[in-house]
């Protein structure tokens, strides 16, 4: 079918942006309740150790998002010029690199979990349940990369049904599995902290080989068909490509995850209420920011099947309603967090001290999401042209320059709430500067197919 590239933007947009923020709700949702179940059933010592796991997963998950959205890029280029052989054998290159990748943290995971944890800060009091998790978790992590990595691809192809309907069938399966193997339900094995590791295993495995299937049925060209596997290799030519675009958007998540290691440390150092406190407030901002993240996403897409086709007028277009989209969407998540902010945080914490600083940190940053999405949509719009490497100096530049001298700063002067307050402070640096370069450069660059 060809790319929905036309008709009101508004409305292509919604096309793509409904069924991808449900998928990224989903998704999120799955470690949501993972940390409901620990909090509610094994207690706060449990979600702080779960909660020291969080950026070490991220970190290599950040490398596959990095792959993912260079492929895209091309993907949603070639799909634009309606050419399925080249999104074929985009796709396959990128598969294998990720599996690769996912391989490598496995092996990481078991042999230095410990010393990674030690090296977090990690109370003491949780070290023990923290390494236990962490080596499941990265254990895991082929399956999962593979799974995460493929949904980005399809979104590249208009496909933002076959996503959510996997992930819907994931996050099922992770409700049902971890209190089972938390309390030894059903005949299975009590698993304690362990147990949405696990549980993540079986369900991913599940959606993964049902989206394999769905796609074959369809006749979908991701479909896992002949031409499909034998592009299955690493292919030099799309791999430089691919790594052109992927390596400084990965390379950013990197240092995103980084400096969340470099925060965690900070906020360890104040105990394992406030590690408990840091757990719970990113699971509730985490549901605001996918929203914003999820227009982005839509606008980098949108943005290459147009440049792919030909249509480079409107890419402006496409830039002014994500950010009126991120202004009504984004805007109204924010306020709402704020008004049920002690219900929410209440789902993961049930000590009333952890909950109410916890209520207070969150209040320190949440608005600042919506600059978080502007800068973005800013910077997807750019990465669809395959302008790369600017944005990603400008965020990284926000984040070690900015960011993270701040909250250590901030640290010294106001105690924990100052870690927090140096998230708004980054992601204003970072709007001002993406902004600008997008107006003063960006704009009277040309603009080429890269495929």
């Amino acid at each position: 079918m060809p790319p929905p590239t036309q008709g009101p933007l508004w409305r292509v947009y919604l096309f793509f942006l409904v069924p991808m923020v449900l998928s990224n709700i989903l998704q999120g949702l799955s470690g949501t309740l993972n940390g409901i179940f620990i909090g509610q059933m094994l207690g706060t010592h449990a979600l702080a150790a779960v909660s020291g796991m969080f950026p070490i997963v991220f970190f290599f998950i950040s490398l596959v998002i990095g792959i993912g959205a260079g492929a895209s890029v091309l993907i949603g280029q070639a799909w634009g010029a309606r050419e399925p052989h080249k999104v074929k054998a985009i796709a396959g290159t990128a598969l294998t690199l990720g599996a690769l990748i996912g391989v490598a943290a496995a092996v990481i995971g078991v042999v230095f979990a410990r010393p990674a944890m030690q090296a977090l800060g990690t109370p003491l009091d949780v070290l023990d349940d923290a390494v236990a998790y962490a080596r499941v978790m990265l254990l895991i992590m082929p399956l999962l990369l593979v799974f995460i990595l493929f949904t980005q691809l399809l979104r590249g192809v208009s496909d933002t049904v076959s996503p959510l309907i996997a992930l819907a069938l994931s996050t099922g399966l992770g409700l049902l599995l971890t209190p089972a193997l938390i309390k030894g339900w059903l005949g299975l094995p009590p698993l304690g902290i362990q147990s949405a590791a696990y549980a993540g295993l079986v369900s991913y495995a599940v959606a993964l080989a049902y989206l394999v299937r769905r796609l074959g049925k369809r006749h979908h060209v991701l479909a896992f068909d002949e031409p499909m596997l034998d592009a299955l290799k690493l292919d030099r030519a799309i791999l430089g490509k691919v790594m052109r675009i992927g390596l400084p958007t990965g390379l950013q998540m990197v240092v995103i995850s980084l400096s969340e290691l470099a925060i965690l440390a900070l906020v360890n150092r104040h105990g394992s209420s406030a590690t408990a406190a840091y757990g719970a407030v990113t699971q509730v901002v985490n549901y605001v920011q996918f929203p914003a993240l999820s227009i982005a996403i839509t606008a980098s897409i949108l943005a290459a099947q147009s440049i792919g086709a030909g249509r480079v007028e409107r890419l402006g277009a496409i830039l002014r309603t994500g950010l009126w989209l991120n202004t009504l969407i984004t805007g109204a998540l924010v306020l709402l967090g704020y008004a049920l902010a002690h219900h929410l945080l209440g789902l993961f914490l049930t000590t009333p001290e952890v909950l109410a600083e916890a209520k207070h940190l969150m209040h320190l940053m949440l608005w600042s999401l919506l600059l978080f999405g502007y800068q973005a949509i800013v910077g997807g719009i750019m990465r669809a042209s395959g302008v790369v490497l600017v944005p990603m100096a400008i965020s990284v530049f926000c984040i070690l320059g900015v960011q993270l001298p701040a909250a250590w700063l901030l640290d010294g002067r106001l105690g924990l709430p100052g870690i927090w307050v140096a998230f708004p402070v980054a992601y204003a640096c970072m709007l001002v500067l993406q902004s600008g370069y997008h107006q003063l450069v960006w704009r009277k660059r040309p603009i080429h197919r890269l495929v």
